[in-house]
This record gives structure tokens, C-alpha cells and sequence, in this order.
């Protein structure tokens, strides 16, 4: 599988990925998450970003600014190893522009669906910044990643950045079926020397770079 990345000229994500020191639980170090997370990462089976059924969460009211346009820095650390490859995606105006969980292909085991692997949209646009991260197939230890997106230039005031893990060779999660969710909560203020980009929700009439 092949990291795919959305990039264009109005919008996009620029990715520098690099393992550094990953086990499917994992721990967003970078940004803080909205939730709590233990010394696993949980609760975090439940879409889009975290908590399952039973335990919704604790909150952190945690609020990460960011300036449009800049990268901004993404950590995680895998407490739990399983193969698979991590997702990025930003929702604007509210959560529910986030994409649904990888699509999944299964196999049978003992009379249930385990999986084999998750999709990967080999042209990632708008809400998705990047797709097929990280992607892993070797336990180690205690394995962390990180990598650094290109915030797109627009101004938002409360938006979410969401990270999933698509776990491979992994029966159903209830909550999850075979992803993990963690979100940040960002307010990006847009660069007024750039151009806003557009191809983003609600930022058609926002103020961006004059034209001369």
C-alpha cells in the first residue's frame, strides 16, 4: 500500500512521515485529544472520535490553535500492535463531514468476519488530508509516529481533526468494527497573505489575499 495524500493548489496536505522510535490501541500525543485517554488510549473504538457505547469519555476542553496554511505536527504512540495503516481527516463546520470508517474487506474465521484490509482513496480530498499512514505490519516494541500536515488557509473557529487506525487480521469491535478513532479540536485563523482555500466548507465568502 502507498501513502496517498491530498494535494492542490487552493488545498491540501503536505506529509514528512517518519516511524521514530508503533502495537490496534493507540495514544494522540500531538495534538491533545478531546478525550481523556488512559494509559491505552481508550476509550476510543466509538466513530468519529472516540468513547465507545458505554464510556462516551471524559472531555478536555482542549483547544489547539493553528494558523492557516502551516504545518501542524501529528503523534501518536501504539500501546496495542496490529497491521494496519492510519487515516487524517479535518471537519469544518461540524463533525459529521468526516468520512465513514475505511471500507473493509473480511475473511471468514471460525464462522466470523475478520479483516484483511481497508481502503485506501488513492486521490484523498476534502475532509480527508491523508490516507494509507503509517501503514505497518511488524510488531515492535513500543512503536511511536508522527508526522506534520499542511493546515489548509481557512478560519474556523472550532474544527476537528480526526485520526482512525484501520486494524488488519482483527474480528469486530462492537463499537468500532475494525477502526480507532481519536480527534483534536483546532481553531485555525487563516493567513491573511494567502489565499483562502476554498474547496473548504463555508470559506467562499471568508477573507483571504486581495488580488491586485
Amino acid at each position: 500500500m502507498k501513502l496517498r495524500l491530498f494535494a492542490a493548489l487552493s488545498a491540501g496536505a503536505f506529509v514528512l512521515a517518519a516511524p521514530i522510535v508503533g502495537q490496534a490501541h493507540f495514544i494522540l500525543e500531538t495534538p491533545t485529544s478531546v478525550v481523556v485517554e488512559n494509559q491505552l488510549g481508550d476509550p476510543q473504538k466509538l466513530g468519529p472520535c472516540g468513547g465507545t457505547t458505554k464510556d462516551p469519555g471524559t472531555l478536555t476542553n482542549a483547544v489547539t490553535a493553528v494558523a492557516g496554511g502551516e504545518l501542524l505536527k501529528v503523534k501518536v504512540k501504539e500501546t496495542i500492535y496490529h497491521p494496519g495503516h492510519f487515516r487524517i481527516a479535518l471537519a469544518v463546520k461540524d463533525r459529521k463531514e468526516l468520512p465513514v470508517d475505511p471500507e473493509d474487506t473480511t475473511k471468514d474465521v471460525n464462522g466470523k468476519p475478520w479483516s484483511v484490509s481497508g481502503k485506501v482513496d488513492p486521490n484523498p480530498k476534502p475532509p480527508v488530508l491523508v490516507d494509507g499512514l503509517w501503514e505497518h505490519h511488524e510488531r515492535k516494541p513500543a512503536e511511536e509516529f508522527q508526522t506534520y500536515v499542511h493546515i489548509p488557509n481557512i478560519n474556523c473557529d472550532h474544527c476537528s481533526l480526526q485520526i482512525i487506525q484501520f486494524m488488519e487480521n482483527h474480528p469486530v469491535n462492537p463499537d468500532g468494527r475494525f477502526t480507532y478513532h481519536h480527534c483534536a479540536d483546532l481553531k485555525i485563523t487563516a493567513n491573511p497573505r494567502l489565499p483562502i482555500d476554498a474547496g473548504w466548507p463555508g470559506q467562499t465568502k471568508a477573507k483571504g489575499k486581495k488580488k491586485s
